[in-house]
């Protein structure tokens, strides 16, 4: 069975990816979370992750023996591995098109990654609404996020997923969505709708549940805030 080694999932968007990818997919898997307790080269939890990977970071799948790790590179393994399911579309065009939209959440929207870190159980619409006003860059990157995602979606009879069925770019996105939501970032109407239709996925929800459980106020990774909310965010 493969097994998925993971971070914290109130904070470990790169984590998301793959869990949501073979939950929502329907692909047996076992989770191993492992703390972040820090980043530091001593710390509990790269002396663990350096045991499966040179960088000692997360996600990593185990494949009966094989280690595979990078977000990107899980999901071309999962993909090979079950092409029954189409985690990449089946129409060359389509998937040519979900390929670019995965690379480019990869490797870009660095202000959005470095502004707004994920953080599920937390409300920060009043940090997201200086952030909005004080970052240009923050702005450009939503903006520029908003005009890669209308398009597909416009172009569907019924909007649905990015490609129209779950997928991968969908898997990809869904950290993002999350952080639209917890920042109370403004987007069009046509990606709030898609917003909305990742986060109620059963498998974003299940893990969005597994993050309010969590209860792991890490502060290395709250700069918006000093102590845990009172209360949980709906999920």
């Amino acid at each position: 069975m493969l097994t998925l080694y993971i971070g914290n999932k109130n904070y470990s968007s790169w984590s998301m990816r793959p869990w949501v990818l073979l939950r929502q997919s329907g692909i047996e898997f076992t989770e191993h979370k492992e703390r972040f307790d820090s980043f530091e080269a001593q710390s509990q939890f790269k002396h663990a992750l350096q045991a499966l990977n040179p960088h000692g970071r997360v996600p990593v799948l185990v494949d009966q023996g094989l280690v595979v790790w990078d977000s990107l590179a899980i999901a071309e393994y999962v993909a090979e591995k079950f092409p029954e399911l189409a985690l990449w579309p089946r129409e060359a065009p389509l998937r040519a098109r979900a390929r670019s939209l995965c690379a480019d959440i990869h490797s870009g929207y660095t202000a959005l990654r470095h502004h707004c870190g994920m953080n599920i159980e937390a409300d920060l619409r009043d940090v997201g609404q200086s952030l909005w006003t004080q970052k240009a860059d923050l702005r450009e990157d939503v903006h520029r996020l908003c005009q890669v995602l209308t398009k597909p979606l416009s172009q569907q009879a019924t909007p649905a997923m990015l490609m129209g069925e779950f997928g991968i770019v969908d898997a990809f996105y869904a950290p993002v969505c999350s952080r639209i939501r917890t920042y109370g970032l403004p987007v069009n109407d046509v990606v709030q709708a898609y917003v909305e239709r990742v986060l109620a996925l059963p498998a974003v929800q299940a893990w969005s549940a597994d993050a309010l459980l969590e209860r792991d106020f890490l502060p290395f990774e709250e700069p918006y805030r000093s102590a845990p909310e009172s209360h949980h965010k709906p999920v």
